[in-house]
């Protein structure tokens, strides 16, 4: 006999596989990367709408929620998708076996989860600071989906392009270094920066 638990969650069983089939898909993966950038110019434009914005300050909340993320995006890659706490380690284990596969997170999850935290943001801010900060880090989000596209796609041309790249690329044979991809910034100063030789 089946509990009042598993009656309820046998409809939804079907809609966590269908997720999970359509996360592997390319289509998936560009839709999430378009969804990325837009997502986050439209919580900048509407941020910078705003009558309480000022241009310094607007900037200052821009720049603090690219920073934001930046340690978001070193954080999740170093102890969520790395040990020592594997939470989404199976997935991202996937990106090492197969670097250009479209394995990736659902297109619309991101952007709700964005949505949120401006929200959250907006109890704290006023409305215009809070659209920006919440619009650094999806525009960080969206450089980061942009800049890992690039970093497996393209044989940069430029030598500090190509630095930047091999750090990643790095990363990959030794998957306990190099966990910034938009920046080196949180490797440096946690000491988890290893150089190409």
């Amino acid at each position: 006999m089946m509990s009042t638990l598993q009656v309820i969650a046998r409809p939804f069983e079907g809609v966590g596989q269908f997720i999970a089939r359509m996360s592997e898909t390319r289509e998936n993966h560009w839709a999430g990367l378009a969804f990325d950038v837009l997502i986050s110019l439209v919580l900048v434009a509407v941020g910078l709408c705003r009558a309480e914005v000022h241009a310094a300050v607007a900037v200052a909340a821009l720049l603090a929620g690219l920073l934001v993320f930046t340690l978001v995006e070193y954080s999740f890659h170093r102890w969520l998708f790395h040990k020592p706490v594997p939470l989404f380690e199976p997935g991202h284990r996937k990106h090492h076996v197969d670097p250009q596969g479209h394995d990736s997170l659902p297109f619309f999850l991101p952007p709700i989860l964005v949505l949120l935290l401006a929200g959250l943001f907006t109890l704290a801010l006023p409305e215009g600071y809070a659209l920006l900060l919440a619009g650094g880090i999806a525009a960080g989000y969206a450089t980061y989906g942009l800049s890992h596209v690039a970093i497996h796609a393209t044989r940069f041309r430029h030598p500090l392009a190509r630095r930047w790249a091999a750090s990643h690329h790095v990363h990959h044979f030794h998957p306990d270094c190099n966990f910034g991809v938009t920046t080196p910034l949180w490797d440096i100063l946690l000491g988890t920066r290893r150089a190409r030789r």
